[in-house]
Protein backbone atom coordinates (compact mmCIF):
# COMPACT_ATOMS: atom_id res chain seq x y z
CA UNK A 1 0.00 0.00 0.00
CA UNK A 2 1.09 3.57 -0.63
CA UNK A 3 1.61 6.15 2.36
CA UNK A 4 -1.81 7.88 0.90
CA UNK A 5 -3.41 4.86 1.20
CA UNK A 6 -2.31 4.16 4.34
CA UNK A 7 -3.53 7.41 5.60
CA UNK A 8 -6.92 7.08 3.96
CA UNK A 9 -7.17 3.36 5.70
CA UNK A 10 -6.33 4.58 9.45
CA UNK A 11 -8.46 8.24 8.67
CA UNK A 12 -11.25 5.41 7.73
CA UNK A 13 -10.64 3.31 11.37
CA UNK A 14 -10.28 6.31 13.05
CA UNK A 15 -14.03 7.77 11.61
CA UNK A 16 -15.41 3.70 12.73
CA UNK A 17 -14.15 4.50 16.21
CA UNK A 18 -15.75 7.89 16.23
CA UNK A 19 -19.06 6.47 14.90
CA UNK A 20 -19.16 3.37 17.40
CA UNK A 21 -18.28 6.50 20.98
CA UNK A 22 -21.34 8.49 19.38
CA UNK A 23 -23.86 5.65 19.14
CA UNK A 24 -22.21 4.49 22.76
CA UNK A 25 -22.19 8.11 24.03
CA UNK A 26 -25.74 9.18 22.44
CA UNK A 27 -27.32 6.03 23.23
CA UNK A 28 -28.36 7.68 26.47
CA UNK A 29 -30.53 10.00 24.14
CA UNK A 30 -32.57 7.44 22.82
CA UNK A 31 -33.56 5.09 25.77
CA UNK A 32 -33.20 7.24 28.70
CA UNK A 33 -36.55 8.17 29.17
CA UNK A 34 -38.19 4.48 28.12
CA UNK A 35 -35.83 2.79 30.91
CA UNK A 36 -36.27 5.31 33.84
CA UNK A 37 -40.29 5.20 33.26
CA UNK A 38 -39.64 1.39 32.90
CA UNK A 39 -41.64 1.05 29.63
CA UNK A 40 -39.03 -1.16 28.57
CA UNK A 41 -36.15 -3.19 29.80
CA UNK A 42 -32.91 -1.90 29.44
CA UNK A 43 -31.21 -4.55 27.25
CA UNK A 44 -34.27 -4.49 24.91
CA UNK A 45 -34.53 -0.58 24.99
CA UNK A 46 -31.24 -1.08 23.62
CA UNK A 47 -31.31 -3.64 20.76
CA UNK A 48 -34.42 -2.00 19.57
CA UNK A 49 -32.72 1.44 19.12
CA UNK A 50 -29.44 -0.14 17.27
CA UNK A 51 -31.70 -1.93 14.81
CA UNK A 52 -33.66 1.09 14.13
CA UNK A 53 -30.00 3.38 13.70
CA UNK A 54 -28.84 1.16 11.04
CA UNK A 55 -32.05 1.04 9.17
CA UNK A 56 -32.10 4.41 9.31
CA UNK A 57 -29.54 6.19 6.65
CA UNK A 58 -30.92 3.61 3.97
CA UNK A 59 -34.45 4.96 4.54
CA UNK A 60 -33.84 9.02 4.85
CA UNK A 61 -30.87 9.77 2.70
CA UNK A 62 -27.22 11.26 3.20
CA UNK A 63 -28.63 15.30 3.09
CA UNK A 64 -26.75 16.05 6.21
CA UNK A 65 -23.67 13.74 5.34
CA UNK A 66 -23.65 16.26 2.37
CA UNK A 67 -23.50 19.08 4.25
CA UNK A 68 -20.63 17.91 6.31
CA UNK A 69 -18.80 17.31 3.40
CA UNK A 70 -19.37 19.53 1.36
CA UNK A 71 -21.08 22.86 2.73
CA UNK A 72 -19.06 23.68 5.72
CA UNK A 73 -15.37 24.12 4.15
CA UNK A 74 -13.60 24.35 1.11
CA UNK A 75 -13.45 21.03 -0.77
CA UNK A 76 -9.75 21.87 -1.66
CA UNK A 77 -8.85 22.15 1.66
CA UNK A 78 -9.71 18.70 3.21
CA UNK A 79 -7.02 16.34 3.41
CA UNK A 80 -6.33 13.20 5.24
CA UNK A 81 -4.59 15.25 7.95
CA UNK A 82 -6.94 17.40 8.61
CA UNK A 83 -10.02 15.14 9.06
CA UNK A 84 -7.95 13.21 11.71
CA UNK A 85 -7.01 16.08 13.69
CA UNK A 86 -10.83 16.39 13.81
CA UNK A 87 -12.21 12.89 14.84
CA UNK A 88 -9.43 12.69 16.87
CA UNK A 89 -10.23 16.03 19.21
CA UNK A 90 -14.29 14.78 18.68
CA UNK A 91 -13.06 11.93 20.12
CA UNK A 92 -11.04 13.06 23.58
CA UNK A 93 -14.22 15.07 23.97
CA UNK A 94 -16.63 12.29 23.87
CA UNK A 95 -14.41 10.27 26.35
CA UNK A 96 -13.69 13.43 28.55
CA UNK A 97 -17.66 14.19 29.08
CA UNK A 98 -18.79 10.38 29.49
CA UNK A 99 -16.23 10.39 32.15
CA UNK A 100 -17.98 13.02 33.72
CA UNK A 101 -21.40 11.81 32.69
CA UNK A 102 -22.23 14.88 30.61
CA UNK A 103 -24.52 14.21 27.49
CA UNK A 104 -22.74 16.51 25.30
CA UNK A 105 -22.93 17.43 21.27
CA UNK A 106 -20.57 14.79 18.98
CA UNK A 107 -22.27 16.44 16.50
CA UNK A 108 -20.82 20.23 17.85
CA UNK A 109 -17.65 18.53 18.76
CA UNK A 110 -16.88 17.37 14.88
CA UNK A 111 -18.06 20.47 13.34
CA UNK A 112 -15.77 22.41 15.69
CA UNK A 113 -12.81 20.19 15.21
CA UNK A 114 -13.27 20.72 11.41
CA UNK A 115 -13.27 24.51 11.43
CA UNK A 116 -9.85 23.97 14.03
CA UNK A 117 -8.22 21.99 11.69
CA UNK A 118 -9.09 23.61 8.43
CA UNK A 119 -8.19 27.43 10.07
CA UNK A 120 -4.46 25.86 11.04
CA UNK A 121 -3.84 24.18 7.90
CA UNK A 122 -5.41 26.99 5.21
CA UNK A 123 -6.78 29.92 6.95
CA UNK A 124 -10.05 31.85 8.16
CA UNK A 125 -11.33 32.40 4.49
CA UNK A 126 -11.32 28.83 4.15
CA UNK A 127 -14.60 28.04 6.32
CA UNK A 128 -17.70 28.76 4.11
CA UNK A 129 -19.87 31.73 5.43
CA UNK A 130 -22.99 29.87 4.23
CA UNK A 131 -22.20 26.52 5.33
CA UNK A 132 -21.42 26.91 8.64
CA UNK A 133 -24.25 29.56 9.74
CA UNK A 134 -26.65 26.51 8.26
CA UNK A 135 -24.68 24.12 10.76
CA UNK A 136 -24.74 27.05 13.63
CA UNK A 137 -28.72 27.72 13.06
CA UNK A 138 -29.37 24.08 13.05
CA UNK A 139 -27.70 24.00 16.76
CA UNK A 140 -29.22 26.46 18.00
CA UNK A 141 -32.45 26.50 17.15
CA UNK A 142 -33.04 22.86 17.71
CA UNK A 143 -32.69 22.71 21.32
CA UNK A 144 -35.30 25.74 21.28
CA UNK A 145 -37.42 23.98 19.08
CA UNK A 146 -36.79 20.46 21.25
CA UNK A 147 -37.31 22.56 24.84
CA UNK A 148 -40.56 24.20 23.02
CA UNK A 149 -42.15 20.99 21.80
CA UNK A 150 -42.04 19.57 24.97
CA UNK A 151 -43.41 22.11 27.07
CA UNK A 152 -46.58 22.42 24.98
CA UNK A 153 -46.52 18.43 24.21
CA UNK A 154 -47.10 17.71 27.75
CA UNK A 155 -49.61 20.49 28.07
CA UNK A 156 -51.78 19.21 25.53
CA UNK A 157 -51.29 16.05 26.63
CA UNK A 158 -52.14 16.83 30.51
CA UNK A 159 -55.38 18.67 28.81
CA UNK A 160 -56.43 14.92 27.00
CA UNK A 161 -56.10 12.79 30.02
CA UNK A 162 -57.08 15.01 32.20
CA UNK A 163 -59.35 13.19 35.05
CA UNK A 164 -58.22 9.96 33.14
CA UNK A 165 -57.41 6.54 35.73
CA UNK A 166 -54.11 5.55 36.41
CA UNK A 167 -54.62 2.87 33.67
CA UNK A 168 -53.68 5.54 30.85
CA UNK A 169 -50.44 4.91 32.18
CA UNK A 170 -50.08 1.71 29.87
CA UNK A 171 -51.07 3.23 27.37
CA UNK A 172 -48.18 5.70 28.03
CA UNK A 173 -45.91 2.89 28.56
CA UNK A 174 -46.81 0.66 25.14
CA UNK A 175 -46.50 4.35 23.33
CA UNK A 176 -42.88 4.81 24.00
CA UNK A 177 -41.79 1.88 22.03
CA UNK A 178 -43.39 3.72 18.78
CA UNK A 179 -41.99 7.20 20.28
CA UNK A 180 -38.11 5.09 20.44
CA UNK A 181 -38.52 3.25 17.01
CA UNK A 182 -39.16 6.88 15.67
CA UNK A 183 -36.39 8.99 17.76
CA UNK A 184 -33.65 6.17 16.75
CA UNK A 185 -34.58 6.70 13.44
CA UNK A 186 -33.92 10.34 13.32
CA UNK A 187 -31.06 10.27 15.53
CA UNK A 188 -29.31 7.34 12.90
CA UNK A 189 -30.25 9.86 10.47
CA UNK A 190 -28.65 12.59 11.43
CA UNK A 191 -25.75 11.52 13.22
CA UNK A 192 -24.11 8.24 11.18
CA UNK A 193 -24.46 10.86 8.47
CA UNK A 194 -21.54 13.25 10.19
CA UNK A 195 -19.42 10.12 9.49
CA UNK A 196 -20.60 9.31 6.48
CA UNK A 197 -19.32 12.49 5.31
CA UNK A 198 -16.57 12.44 7.21
CA UNK A 199 -15.37 9.36 5.40
CA UNK A 200 -16.20 10.41 2.04
CA UNK A 201 -14.33 14.04 3.00
CA UNK A 202 -11.35 11.55 3.27
CA UNK A 203 -11.97 9.61 0.58
CA UNK A 204 -11.41 12.56 -2.44
CA UNK A 205 -8.52 13.88 0.02
CA UNK A 206 -6.86 10.41 -0.55
CA UNK A 207 -7.69 10.41 -4.57
CA UNK A 208 -10.07 7.73 -4.15
CA UNK A 209 -12.81 9.65 -5.71
CA UNK A 210 -13.47 11.90 -7.56
CA UNK A 211 -16.12 13.89 -6.49
CA UNK A 212 -17.65 14.03 -3.01
CA UNK A 213 -20.54 11.46 -3.40
CA UNK A 214 -21.35 8.47 -0.34
CA UNK A 215 -20.44 4.89 -1.26
CA UNK A 216 -22.98 2.63 -0.40
CA UNK A 217 -20.44 0.50 1.69
CA UNK A 218 -19.70 4.09 3.55
CA UNK A 219 -23.37 3.96 4.80
CA UNK A 220 -23.48 0.72 5.69
CA UNK A 221 -20.10 0.81 7.41
CA UNK A 222 -21.35 4.25 9.69
CA UNK A 223 -24.69 2.76 10.45
CA UNK A 224 -23.64 -0.52 11.94
CA UNK A 225 -20.81 1.34 14.06
CA UNK A 226 -23.11 3.74 15.50
CA UNK A 227 -25.74 0.52 15.55
CA UNK A 228 -23.22 -1.52 17.74
CA UNK A 229 -22.15 1.50 19.68
CA UNK A 230 -25.64 2.22 20.67
CA UNK A 231 -26.52 -1.53 21.53
CA UNK A 232 -23.70 -1.16 23.72
CA UNK A 233 -24.93 1.88 25.40
CA UNK A 234 -23.64 4.80 27.54
CA UNK A 235 -24.78 3.98 31.03
CA UNK A 236 -23.54 6.79 32.85
CA UNK A 237 -25.12 9.62 30.63
CA UNK A 238 -28.25 7.25 30.92
CA UNK A 239 -28.40 7.85 34.63
CA UNK A 240 -27.93 11.40 34.06
CA UNK A 241 -31.01 11.58 31.58
CA UNK A 242 -32.87 8.83 33.01
CA UNK A 243 -33.09 10.64 36.53
CA UNK A 244 -30.78 13.35 36.57
CA UNK A 245 -33.01 16.41 35.78
CA UNK A 246 -36.02 14.73 37.71
CA UNK A 247 -37.77 11.38 37.79
CA UNK A 248 -39.19 10.67 34.47
CA UNK A 249 -42.78 9.15 34.51
CA UNK A 250 -44.44 6.86 31.28
CA UNK A 251 -45.77 10.37 30.34
CA UNK A 252 -42.66 12.22 30.08
CA UNK A 253 -40.99 9.62 28.13
CA UNK A 254 -43.50 9.58 25.58
CA UNK A 255 -44.12 13.57 25.35
CA UNK A 256 -39.68 13.99 25.37
CA UNK A 257 -39.46 11.25 22.65
CA UNK A 258 -41.90 12.40 20.47
CA UNK A 259 -41.41 15.82 20.66
CA UNK A 260 -37.48 15.39 19.89
CA UNK A 261 -38.40 12.73 17.27
CA UNK A 262 -40.10 15.75 15.48
CA UNK A 263 -37.21 18.05 15.36
CA UNK A 264 -34.21 15.83 14.31
CA UNK A 265 -36.00 14.33 11.71
CA UNK A 266 -37.27 17.23 10.28
CA UNK A 267 -33.73 18.72 10.56
CA UNK A 268 -32.41 15.37 8.92
CA UNK A 269 -34.54 15.67 5.94
CA UNK A 270 -33.24 19.08 5.14
CA UNK A 271 -29.54 18.66 5.68
CA UNK A 272 -29.06 20.23 9.63
CA UNK A 273 -26.72 18.88 11.46
CA UNK A 274 -28.29 18.98 14.87
CA UNK A 275 -27.22 17.42 18.58
CA UNK A 276 -29.65 14.91 19.54
CA UNK A 277 -28.36 15.44 22.81
CA UNK A 278 -29.32 19.22 23.16
CA UNK A 279 -32.94 18.04 21.76
CA UNK A 280 -33.22 15.64 24.03
CA UNK A 281 -31.83 17.40 27.04
CA UNK A 282 -34.30 20.06 26.36
CA UNK A 283 -37.10 18.43 25.64
CA UNK A 284 -37.14 16.59 28.41
CA UNK A 285 -36.45 19.89 30.51
CA UNK A 286 -39.67 21.49 28.34
CA UNK A 287 -42.00 18.41 29.68
CA UNK A 288 -40.87 18.73 33.40
CA UNK A 289 -41.55 22.81 33.08
CA UNK A 290 -45.18 22.04 31.54
CA UNK A 291 -45.96 20.58 34.72
CA UNK A 292 -43.75 22.24 37.15
CA UNK A 293 -41.00 24.80 36.67
CA UNK A 294 -39.28 23.50 40.40
CA UNK A 295 -39.79 19.97 38.94
CA UNK A 296 -36.19 20.05 36.94
CA UNK A 297 -33.27 19.73 38.24
CA UNK A 298 -31.53 22.94 37.03
CA UNK A 299 -28.13 22.58 38.51
CA UNK A 300 -27.90 19.45 36.64
CA UNK A 301 -29.01 21.34 33.89
CA UNK A 302 -26.57 24.45 33.70
CA UNK A 303 -23.89 21.63 33.58
CA UNK A 304 -25.39 19.68 30.82
CA UNK A 305 -25.29 23.78 29.10
CA UNK A 306 -21.56 24.28 30.23
CA UNK A 307 -20.62 21.38 28.41
CA UNK A 308 -22.47 22.85 24.97
CA UNK A 309 -20.78 26.06 25.28
CA UNK A 310 -17.49 24.60 25.51
CA UNK A 311 -17.86 21.97 22.93
CA UNK A 312 -17.20 23.53 19.85
CA UNK A 313 -14.17 25.94 21.41
CA UNK A 314 -12.85 23.41 22.97
CA UNK A 315 -12.98 20.70 20.28
CA UNK A 316 -11.53 23.39 17.70
CA UNK A 317 -8.71 23.93 20.02
CA UNK A 318 -8.01 20.21 20.38
CA UNK A 319 -7.93 20.08 16.71
CA UNK A 320 -5.72 22.73 16.25
CA UNK A 321 -3.36 21.82 18.79
CA UNK A 322 -3.30 18.19 17.12
CA UNK A 323 -2.76 19.10 13.19
CA UNK A 324 1.00 19.97 12.90
CA UNK A 325 1.79 16.47 14.81
CA UNK A 326 -0.15 14.76 12.79
CA UNK A 327 1.00 16.43 9.59
CA UNK A 328 4.23 15.12 11.09
CA UNK A 329 3.26 11.67 11.40
CA UNK A 330 1.27 11.31 8.44
CA UNK A 331 4.30 12.99 5.99
CA UNK A 332 1.49 15.85 4.91
CA UNK A 333 -1.05 13.74 3.76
Amino acid sequence: MTPAQVSTAALVVVAVIFDFLNGFHDSANIVATMISSRAMTPRRALLLSAVAHFLAPFLFGVAVATTIGKDLVSPETITVTVVMAALLSAIAWNLITWFFALPSSSSHALVGGIVGAVTVASGVDAIHTEGLMKVAIALVLSPVLGLAFGYLGMKVVLFLVRGATPRVNWFFKRGQVLTAIALALSHGTNDAQKTMGIIAMGLVAGGFLSEFTVPVWVIALSAAAISLGTALGGWRIIRTLGAGLYRLRAVDGLVSQASSAVVILGAALVGGPVSTTQVVSSSIMGTGSAQRVSKVRWGVAADILAAWVMTIPVSALGAALLYYPLDRILGGA
